[in-house]
């Protein structure tokens, strides 16, 4: 009985096509690279604009760099200056840096803009 998985063997489709399967290898490795020198040029403290597509740009400071448990690759811990971000800066129980709740996230280093981005006062402390 012919199954698509020995379709896509016999046709060298998919996981069994080693060429593209060497290509998306390469690319994912390029990536990497790129994320860990874009990353070897924030520091911790640093003020910053995070630009994640889809979404508005947001200010905050750089408080955790490097890589982390919950995902492959590099990351960057943001304090929000707003309360926009996902979490505490704490994922899945482990701890990264501190912040108030919905103030902190996690993004690629290749989001992350870092410059003088003065904190803004949104008034909240008047709410």
């Amino acid at each position: 009985m012919d199954s698509i998985r020995n379709f896509k063997k016999n046709f060298k489709l998919g996981r069994f096509n080693e060429e593209n399967r060497a290509k998306e290898e390469e690319a994912l490795a390029k990536k990497e690279e790129e994320e860990k020198v874009a990353a070897g040029s924030i520091a911790v403290g640093n003020r910053c604009k995070v630009e994640v597509v889809g979404h508005p740009p947001k200010i905050g400071t750089v408080m955790f760099v490097g890589t982390a448990d919950f995902k492959p690759g590099y990351w960057v811990g943001v304090k929000y200056d707003e309360p926009l971000g996902k979490n505490d800066g704490s994922v899945n129980g482990k701890r990264y840096f501190e912040c108030e709740p919905k103030y902190g996230t996690f993004v690629k280093p290749l989001s992350v803009i870092v410059g003088d981005f003065p904190e803004e006062d949104y008034g909240l402390d008047e709410m």
